[in-house]
């Protein structure tokens, strides 16, 4: 394949993923502010795509990290060529985890399905060395493992002291907390601001990356202009979609969200984020924000956290790096078949992203009824597991059953009224001609009565009769 077309196909495939990274993290900067009433859902939406859109133009930090930290570019000391070809795998594990964790409504780590596929691509395509892992230990795993223990502590000691400081002494009216719900506007706008600066600037490291390995740009520099602003604009389309099976999961799913709570948790997150922004680090946004949500359901009395979500939650966390890793390498396996291979590659993953859209089509959640589902007592929103899904099976089995044995008793008691009903009318017609007889009977009876009177002699009488068979 011509190396041109090759690199035309990543850009386009990574700028899509940055367009999934948009829809699927939404829900970090948008989910409490809807949740409680803030703003609207589809005014939301638009505001969090607006500012990630101006968010990407901030910084390029987090770009140089992906492009010049996790994976080396190659022809350097120590390093190792990563070809077009490799990052096309590790895109295609991160796109294809990215939107199954969003047709299941887990807000799971962009990022990590990033750098997942990457590495798994870049192990199989260019061998162990083209990971450069204490990079990758020092920007991402710590990170990962820090960041939402810190933004959840910050989120409850916020808590904490947001109720503190409007509580009233007891006996005198419950404090008026609206404030926090207009403050919500500006701290989940601060949060979408920082998506931004964080998230979009992993797909302008990827494009870097491909540029830089397909020999169209300089080892060592950073993303152009037009790299910023065409991952800006996606990943502002991909938000302006909104990702509303993770807000539903974000906003009701993990505890039940009040506006000074969701006010701390907002401005928890956006410290976070862009703290690690300016240090570089290419931090989950989401892991962050569900931290965040979680502290301040711990520090408000009386909320609690739903920890059956949480760890479902937890659980997708912790398979993101090596599922869209195995996806990632078993892609770049299919690079090593040649031009055949890289063909099968690109249609079973256009494959795979059109059955997830129409299977996320069966039963679509929109900005209408992204919380139609939810309780207003704040019942999570539940995610089956797979025993719970078998027991709902056989309860529909066995209520399939039950339906069909009344429906077979029916007909049969259909069939024996129907001919109870047969029998029925065949007796009253019976009866009908019977009382018909008899009365053709009485009335030429009466007949030979009325003529007898009228005419004596035309009638022969009983003993006339009598003789004349005596003759006979």
């Amino acid at each position: 394949m011509d190396p041109f077309v090759l690199v035309i196909i990543v850009i386009t495939l990574a700028l899509f993923f940055d367009f999934t990274n948009g829809f699927h993290d939404t829900a970090n900067a948008m989910a409490t502010p809807i949740a409680t009433g803030a703003i609207k859902p589809k005014t939301a939406v638009a505001l969090a795509a607006v500012l990630n859109l101006v968010g990407a133009f901030l910084s390029t930090e987090v770009a140089r990290t992906v492009s010049h930290g996790i994976i080396n570019e190659g022809d350097g000391a120590g390093s190792v060529a990563i070809t077009p070809e490799v990052i096309l795998a590790g895109l295609m594990g991160a796109v294809i985890w990215n939107l199954l964790t969003w047709l299941l409504g887990l807000p799971s780590s962009s990022s990590h399905a990033l750098f997942g596929g990457l590495i798994g691509a870049a192990i199989v395509g260019a061998g162990f060395a083209s990971v450069n892992y204490m990079t990758l230990v020092d920007k991402v795993l710590l990170p990962a493992l820090v960041s939402p223990l810190i933004a959840g502590l910050a989120a409850y000691l916020a808590t904490k002291l947001a109720y503190w400081i409007t509580k009233r002494p007891s006996g005198t009216a419950s404090p008026k907390r609206g404030g926090f719900r207009i403050g919500q506007i500006f701290s989940s706008s601060l949060v979408a601001l920082a998506h931004g600066t964080n998230d979009a600037q992993k797909t302008m490291g990827i494009i870097t990356l491909v540029l830089i390995s397909a020999g169209y740009q300089a080892h060592g520099t950073g993303p152009h202009i037009w790299v910023v602003a065409s991952c800006a604009l996606a990943i502002a389309l991909g938000t302006y979609t909104g990702g509303w099976r993770i807000i539903r999961t974000m906003g009701k799913g993990l505890t039940d969200v009040k506006p000074a709570q969701g006010f701390a948790a907002e401005v928890s997150t956006a410290s976070a984020i862009l703290a690690s922004s300016h240090l570089g680090f290419a931090l989950s946004t989401t892991q962050v924000a569900s931290g965040s949500v979680i502290g301040s359901g711990l520090g408000r009395k009386g909320a609690g956290v739903r920890w059956r979500t949480a760890g479902k939650i937890g659980t997708g966390w912790l398979f993101t790096l090596p599922a869209s890793a195995i996806v990632g390498a078993v892609a770049a396996g299919l690079t090593h078949l040649g031009m055949f291979g890289i063909l099968v590659l690109v249609v079973a993953g256009l494959a795979a992203i059109i059955g997830v859209f129409v299977l996320s089509q069966k039963q679509a959640v929109t900005h209408e009824n992204a919380f139609s589902g939810v309780e207003q007592s704040g019942s999570a929103v539940h995610i089956p597991s797979k025993k719970e899904r078998r027991s709902a099976a056989k309860k529909a089995k066995e209520a399939a059953t039950v339906a069909a044995a009344e429906a077979k008793r029916a007909r049969k008691a259909a069939d024996v009224a129907a001919k109870h009903a047969k029998m029925l009318a065949a007796a009253e017609m019976r009866e009908h001609r019977r009382r018909l007889d008899v009365e053709d009977a009485k009335r030429r009876s009466e007949q030979r009565r009325k003529s007898q009177q009228s005419d004596p002699e035309s009638t022969p009488s009983a003993d006339s009769v009598r003789a004349k068979k005596e003759g006979k």
